[in-house]
């Protein structure tokens, strides 16, 4: 555990207005576990120090004169590499990405974690243009999950799941288009919310699916995700997939009562499936008992055509994908990292057939959700059907067969949350996940954070080795 450094949101900012701790102090300290374990752990791929500790001055400079912006003032967070901001380039973790893209600029999504006095510590590794496992060849670093380095931390948001877990940051941003925040979120061990596709403007974000990317908060709580949420949601002009709908005080509805609430458990492919550990199914099973002893009601239920819904995601997230990078795969092959450019090539063969089914079943799949939510407030079910597996066990054609418990929700829009739940008996993190009804981030952190009210597994921090800590 961190020395003198508070591990949430809500504690540094409470730290910051009792005059414990200065946001320079806090940025100084996260800095300098940065500096010792970032070449360990591969979190960040650009460290904006001088930038970091001029927006911490700015923030203990507001505070003394009576400035209060909200909670996230003062608070050191990471935003990943996909994402523009102005003090540092974006890269998409690729040899392929114009140097120009994004040059100077904050993505809207940054600007508004800013204008809320947040510290930008700098940007967190991603797989490559959020698709391809890392590649050693292409000199970027080699995101490791925290928990045992020889595991992955999943992607794509590698970085800043890391960083969270790992104590360099106190929340962060990533991107989720099949799982891309939960995923990072579960192996690593903490919170990860995947919005409602348009609730976060994506202008300033370099894309992987247009009508599936979404952006989205990682931090070690609920109430952390809610407090950054509340700042990150809203419409914006630019981004033509952005939502008119009004953004609540989601930190109000974090009022750790779950009475009488409605849980679908969809047991046939999500529990039932021969690649769900026991391990999983097991914490899974005993996080939904606590929220059944907090009052909640839960009941077995059926998700119609979970598999066809990942396999929808996926021909559309490869199409798209594909049809962003066509004319650079043709000219840079040999740019793209190898294990980018045997996921993004298969877009290649998939038809325009292909992609019209897969619109046709999202909005079949879609009404079924609907209908089924008439009956639920939330459905929950494992985040990940494993702990992480290790790296070198990983090829893009395994993910490819794998089943998704993230992916159908990217395709139906809708908003879910990664929750830590407990450990395999490897010491590596297990996660449960909480779905909701379009709009409903309010539903899912309540739920989430009702969880952690009533246990701790979010605030286990991994074991660094001394001699790298030191």
């Amino acid at each position: 555990m961190p020395q003198d450094l508070p591990l949430t949101v809500k504690d540094a900012a409470a730290a910051l207005r009792a005059g414990s701790v200065s946001s320079v102090q806090l940025t100084e300290g996260f800095l300098k576990r940065i500096s010792a374990l970032n070449e360990y752990l591969g979190a960040f791929v650009a460290v904006t120090g001088e930038s970091a500790l001029t927006a911490a001055e700015a923030a203990d400079s507001d505070f003394a004169a009576g400035m209060d912006r909200g909670p996230l003032q003062g608070i050191p967070l990471a935003v990943k590499d996909i994402i523009a901001t102005e003090d540092a380039p974006t890269t998409a973790n690729s040899r392929v990405l114009d140097p120009e893209w994004g040059k100077g600029v904050d993505a809207p999504v940054v600007a508004r974690l800013r204008a809320a006095g947040s510290v930008v510590l700098g940007k967190a590794t991603t797989s490559e243009f959020a698709i391809g496992l890392p590649d050693s060849e292409k000199g970027f670093p080699i995101p490791r999950n925290p928990w045992n380095v020889d595991h992955t931390p999943a992607g794509s948001s590698s970085g800043t799941g890391i960083a969270v877990a790992a104590a360099l940051a106190l929340g962060g941003l990533g991107t989720d288009t099949g799982g891309s925040v939960r995923g990072p979120a579960a192996h690593n061990g903490h919170t990860g919310l995947k919005v409602t596709f348009g609730r976060v403007p994506k202008n300033g974000v370099a894309p992987l699916g247009y009508t599936l990317d979404s952006v989205g908060p990682m931090a070690r709580s609920a109430y952390d995700c809610a407090v950054m949420l509340e700042v990150m949601a809203g419409y914006d002009s630019g981004d033509p997939y952005a939502a008119r709908v009004p953004v609540p005080k989601y930190s109000d509805l974090l009022t750790g009562d779950v009475e009488g609430l409605r849980i679908g458990v969809p047991m046939p492919y999500f529990y039932d499936s021969p690649e769900v550990t026991d391990e999983v199914r097991t914490a899974v099973f005993a996080a939904i008992d606590t929220l059944k002893g907090a009052g909640a009601d839960a009941h077995a239920v059926v998700v119609p055509y979970a598999e066809q819904a990942k396999n929808a995601n996926h021909i559309t997230l490869v199409s798209e994908a594909y049809a962003y990078h066509r004319n650079n795969m043709v000219n840079r092959w040999n740019d793209y990292g190898r294990y980018t450019r045997r996921s993004l090539v298969r877009g290649a063969f998939l038809t325009a057939a292909d992609y019209t089914q897969a619109q046709r079943f999202r909005a079949f799949f879609r009404r079924a959700l609907a209908e089924l939510f008439t009956s639920y407030d939330v459905l929950i079910t494992p985040t990940w059907p494993s702990p992480a597996p290790r790296s070198d066990e990983m090829t893009p054609e395994k993910q490819l067969r794998n089943v998704s418990f993230t992916g159908p929700w990217n395709l139906a829009g809708l908003p879910a949350v990664a929750v830590p739940c407990g450990f395999s008996s490897s010491t590596l993190p297990l996660s449960m996940q909480i779905i909701g009804k379009p709009f409903a981030e309010g539903s899912v952190l309540k739920v989430a954070d009702a969880y952690q009210r009533l246990t701790d597994w979010h605030l286990k921090v991994p074991p660094v080795p001394i001699s790298v800590a030191a």
